[in-house]
């Protein structure tokens, strides 16, 4: 059985960062991509950022050149490496990977960001 354990997420002011973890575990291999999502209160959810088994990234306009994704195979890991967060960056952040035909997400964590 696959799990994903999350970590990182908490209260910090503008302009201030945070650092997400998102950690697999299970008999899990050769993970394909891994992802974050958000959701805001009465808001859609969002996809934040992915990082492909190749290592190629991609974001959202929201957020990009502010956050990073970033993996690490050998742990099975994956990260969002949050700078500059804004008000409107509040929201839960659920990971998300997919591992053969399936996809798995973590449990949210919640990241406040205070003007």
């Amino acid at each position: 059985q696959v799990q994903l354990v999350e970590s990182g997420g908490g209260l910090v002011q503008a302009g201030g960062s945070l650092r997400l973890s998102c950690a697999a575990s299970g008999n899990i291999f050769s993970i394909n991509a891994m992802g974050w999502y958000r959701q805001a209160p009465g808001k859609q959810r969002e996809l934040v950022a992915t990082v492909t088994s190749g290592g190629t990234t991609d974001y959202a306009d929201s957020v990009k050149g502010r956050f990073t994704i970033s993996r690490d195979n050998a742990k099975n890991t994956v990260y969002l490496q949050m700078n500059s967060l804004k008000p409107e960056d509040t929201a839960v952040y659920s990971c998300i990977i997919y591992w053969g035909r399936s996809e798995y997400w973590g449990q949210g964590t919640q990241v406040t960001v205070s003007s």
